[in-house]
This record gives structure tokens, sequence and C-alpha cells, in this order.
């Protein structure tokens, strides 16, 4: 498959969030590479090539978490494509300054094909496909059979698929993504999640029959200063 690149203006209030881009020697790109091995070990009987990020609550990190985790892959040498499926708020086209007149929504509803849809980014392996115009019905589009078709066709194209979806506490898209999914990551802030929304959040995703892979416990302050992602490890009954 061959794309031409595209050309994006410099955004640095976006472009630091992708510090495994931009400082890939740095202790936070160390957890993510961290985070990326736990996850291909999480699962050793099945390949885990379409994952979702979540988050309980808007604000808690999860776009940024699955940016730079998509990052990371790209850097093993996966081929990769990170799409916006917050269909209600996305936000993936301002973190890698691309135009989002077209996307997810483009290619569920036939309007451009995948390979017409997608961007290049400046990670070399790694592919956006931002969510397109906001539909009136993002659940019934994420539940209908084109979102079956896409997940197929995704899959001969790219080695793994990573899906941004909205916050689980707020509308129930999430629970249908991750029914269609290999695995499912849960991103809490630190200081900020509250315990009961958390164990909500995974209950939603267990009764959906989603596979969590674990948790990203966001922004906890180090012992030396700074801010780490931590991988909680696969779902457990605690």
């Amino acid at each position: 498959m061959a794309l031409k690149k595209k050309k994006t203006s410099n955004n640095s209030v976006n472009r630091n969030k992708l510090v495994a881009s931009l400082n890939p020697k740095s202790p936070i790109s160390e957890q993510y590479r961290s985070f990326r091995t736990n996850i291909q070990y999480s699962s050793v009987d099945e390949e885990l090539r379409t994952i979702m990020v979540t988050s309980s609550e808007p604000g808690e990190g999860k776009s940024t978490t699955i940016a730079n985790l998509a990052v990371v892959f790209a850097q093993q040498g996966k081929k990769v494509l990170i799409v916006d499926a917050d269909l209600r708020k996305p936000t993936l086209h301002y973190m890698f300054n691309v135009n989002n007149t077209f996307g997810f929504t483009t290619v569920l509803t036939k309007q451009k094909t995948l390979l017409k849809a997608i961007e290049q980014t400046e990670e070399e392996n790694l592919f956006l496909l931002t969510s397109g115009p906001t539909p009136p019905n993002p659940a019934e589009l994420l539940s209908s059979k084109s979102m079956e078709q896409f997940i197929v066709e995704a899959k001969e194209e790219f080695d793994m698929i990573l899906f941004d979806t909205p916050p689980l506490l707020a509308v129930a898209d999430p629970q249908i993504m991750a029914n269609q999914c290999d695995g499912s990551v849960l991103v809490v802030l630190s200081g900020k999640t509250e315990l009961d929304h958390g164990k909500k959040s995974k209950d939603l995703l267990e009764n959906a029959k989603a596979k969590l892979l674990g948790v990203v416990l966001n922004q906890v302050e180090a012992e030396q200063g700074g801010y780490y992602y931590y991988y909680g490890g696969p779902s457990s009954k605690k």
C-alpha cells in the first residue's frame, strides 16, 4: 500500500503529548514500552490485533495513552492503524494535527474506502483514521454490519488496529466496541477517578464480554518527580 505522507504544521501543544515519538528515551516512553510488552504477553493462546482504549469519564488521558501506545507498537516494526472511534467528541486529529473532514464515519457509511480515508503520520508505520463527521446515530453505526466488515478489511492491511472510544460512563459506544475487539484497556487518572466509577467501568466491560487486558493508572507522581503510566495487569476480581 503506497500512501502519500501529508505535511502538517507544527502544533507544539498537541504534539508534545506524543512523548513516545518526541522523546523515545524518556522514562515515560519506557513505561509505554513496558505497557506494550504486557499487552503482548497477556494472551498466550491468541494474537491480539484489535484493542480499544477507554476511560470512565472524560479528561482521564485515554487519547494520549492510545496515541503513545500506537507509536511504540509502530516503533517495534508493526504496521499500526489508530482509529478515532470517539464519534461524539474526537480529539486524535488535533493531536496528530490533521484534517477531520472525512474519516471513520465516512468509511462506515461507504462514502470512502479505508485506504483513501487514512492518513500517514510522521511516525513510520503509523497510520491514523480520524473520526470523520459526527453521525446522528453513533451506537447504531458501531454495531452495524459495516463495522464488522471494517474490522475484517483493516486486519488485511494492518498488524494492529487500536480504537480510541468514548468514556464508559457517558455512552454505550465503548461496550459495543469492546465486544468486537480482541482486548480492552481502561485508563484511570490518579487522584481524579473515583473508585466506584472505576469499578463500575470494569463491570460494564465484563458485562459486555470484553477481555480486559489491564488498567493504565495515569499521572502517578514518582518519587523522583515526573509522571508515569502504570500497567495494571490482567483483569482480576479484586
